[in-house]
């Protein structure tokens, strides 16, 4: 579905154009088109490919979807594919987005993600003087965006972690903590398949052979590098944080098994105690005085409950009760 179609000269919006309109201004010296497109059908891309003369094989991926982030170069033209990480009611949602780039052209197209780059033009439209580097700097301005969104995604990870680490040590919440440190993993590793990749890809993009299209945009994409670097280094610490989380919920699951294991062994001595003396006198034999004795069964109680009073204290003391 086509969300905007809108054209460009040195820097100022001229205003919206339709499709159709394209070719009239494509040829226009220092002019550009910006396209936005939300879950386009085939028919519609396959339009732009002979209006904009896309590579066959960039507009097969940008159609398959669910690819894995790159920049490729097709001839002067770039093609990116990039995960989009919304947050959306304190839980992560992905989508995709496909940039077709190239001289006097920018096409982008989202999938799966209900927020939109409205904010990213109204950005570009406020900075004329750098929107007259045309496509190349509305692409460095796309990846800022959707990389930002990597930052929120990483500060509600901070957040979780934080929150599973204030009870790591309470006692009965050890299967939740668990359960919630391996979520924790899967939404981390969803964000690191989205930079990791990416990291490599920009970099490309400046720095000895870069494309035609961003020769003077090197600096911006410089600065998109650190910023993926800094995401990187912190996912490597809040893994490192769930891994020894995981490890000490698992030891205190462990000590708390063994508290249990000290208290029923303690237990199971005390009642063997008193199994035993009951267990003695109750055998028939005739010759036993003790059973004939008139203060005998008193004696015996008092006997038991005496030993197993001190079986009681000493494994208090202990602290296994």
């Amino acid at each position: 579905m086509l969300v905007n179609c809108m054209v460009y000269c040195r820097g100022e919006k001229l205003g919206d154009i339709t499709v159709d309109q394209l070719g009239d201004y494509l040829r226009l010296p220092d002019h550009f088109v910006w396209i936005a497109l939300r879950d386009t059908h085939t028919a519609e891309l396959k339009q732009l490919q002979q209006l904009l003369n896309l590579h066959e094989l960039a507009v097969e991926d940008a159609l398959n979807g669910h690819q894995s982030p790159k920049i490729e170069e097709y001839g002067t033209d770039l093609f990116a594919v990039l995960h989009l990480i919304d947050v959306v009611n304190g839980e992560l949602s992905t989508g995709e987005v496909n940039i077709f780039a190239g001289a006097n052209y920018l096409v982008s197209v989202r999938h799966r993600s209900r927020q939109g780059f409205s904010n990213v033009r109204t950005r570009c439209e406020s900075e004329p003087h750098l929107l007259t580097q045309g496509p190349a700097y509305v692409l460095y301005v796309l990846i800022d965006s959707i990389i930002d969104r990597y930052f929120q995604a990483l500060f509600v990870l901070e957040y979780n972690l934080e929150k599973i680490e204030e009870r790591i040590f309470t006692a009965g919440v050890e299967r939740d903590n668990v359960e919630q440190l391996y979520q924790l993993k899967r939404k981390l590793t969803l964000l690191k398949h989205a930079v990791s990749p990416l990291m490599e890809s920009v970099a490309k993009l400046y720095g000895g052979r870069v494309p035609a299209l961003c020769n003077n945009t090197q600096d911006y994409f410089r600065e998109l590098s650190a910023h993926l670097a800094r995401i990187n280094t912190s996912m490597d610490s809040i893994q490192d944080t769930v891994n020894t989380a995981i490890q000490v919920n698992l030891s205190m699951v462990t000590i708390h098994q063994t508290d249990v294991s000290k208290r029923l062994a303690a237990w199971a001595a005390i009642f063997a105690v008193a199994t035993a003396f009951a267990g003695i006198w109750g055998m028939n034999f005739n010759s036993m005085p003790e059973l004939e004795w008139r203060y005998g069964y008193a004696t015996a109680l008092a006997i038991i409950s005496g030993v197993c009073s001190y079986l009681f204290y000493r494994f208090k003391k202990a602290k296994w009760l």
